[in-house]
């Protein structure tokens, strides 16, 4: 039964990697940083730590590619078409591949662990897909510090719209953790985090990112390790 799963493991990831390569979703180094990511996030987190995986990776390669032609034209898209590099899978994935290992290595304390590495997910995916969507479906932007009017696509600058696209991608990993690990109140946390993340992402994109002190990737871990710690902080104080 163990070779059973761990052969399962090992053909999804392949899959994985091989399709992002493909697709020109990943480079090949971080196709091959992304198989090893999720091997330590199978480690904790199961087929469900996978699963939020690949929800964060499918959804955020779709909001990238969603209205392309626009976000070109308005200097919006990604660079080198989008495809990711290493150093922003680590980046996105990092803390989750951390929490995964923590969980295997202290198993008294997998749920924890295990709800962290959901709010790492939660707060990645709320923040692509709020500055992706945003992009597109906002009507105002504002800089998160003043709360004025600002430049779309500006670091640090949201609008409503993106916003809550950001809190319904929370809510979407809150649903598959519960799927694999039990309904409850922390559905909630999850949102929460993932929403304090994203939020947090934006703060550190007018301050320290604006004034080149930090790396887009740089903010982008830091995001995902708010959400987590939050996540982990909701599940020790409640």
């Amino acid at each position: 039964m163990m070779l059973l799963r761990l052969g399962t493991v090992l053909l999804l990831l392949g899959a994985g990697m091989l399709y992002s390569v493909r697709a020109g979703k990943l480079t090949p180094g971080a196709a091959l940083t992304g198989g090893l990511l999720g091997g330590l996030i199978y480690l904790g987190g199961g087929f469900g730590g996978l699963s939020m995986l690949a929800a964060f990776f499918l959804l955020g390669s779709a909001a990238s590619g969603w209205h392309l032609a626009e976000k070109r034209r308005s200097g919006l898209a990604e660079e080198n078409k989008g495809r990711r590099t290493a150093g922003q899978v680590v980046a996105n994935a990092g803390v989750a591949a951390l929490a995964g290992l923590a969980s295997w290595w202290w198993p008294a304390q997998a749920t924890a662990f295990q709800l962290l590495l959901a709010g790492s997910f939660a707060a990645a995916t709320a923040d692509t897909l709020a500055s992706e969507l945003g992009n597109i479906y906002g009507r105002r932007y504002y800089n998160i510090l003043t709360l004025r009017l600002d430049t779309r696509g500006l670091n640090g600058v949201v609008s409503l719209e993106g916003t809550l696209c950001g809190v319904a991608g929370s809510a979407l990993i809150a649903g598959l953790y519960s799927l694999s690990f039990g309904w409850g109140r922390e559905v909630g946390w999850l949102v929460l985090a993932g929403t304090i993340g994203n939020l947090a992402d934006s703060v550190l994109g007018a301050t320290l990112e604006r004034q080149h002190r930090l790396s887009n990737n740089a903010v982008n871990f830091l995001n995902t390790l708010v959400g987590g710690v939050v996540a982990g902080l909701c599940y020790w104080v409640g």
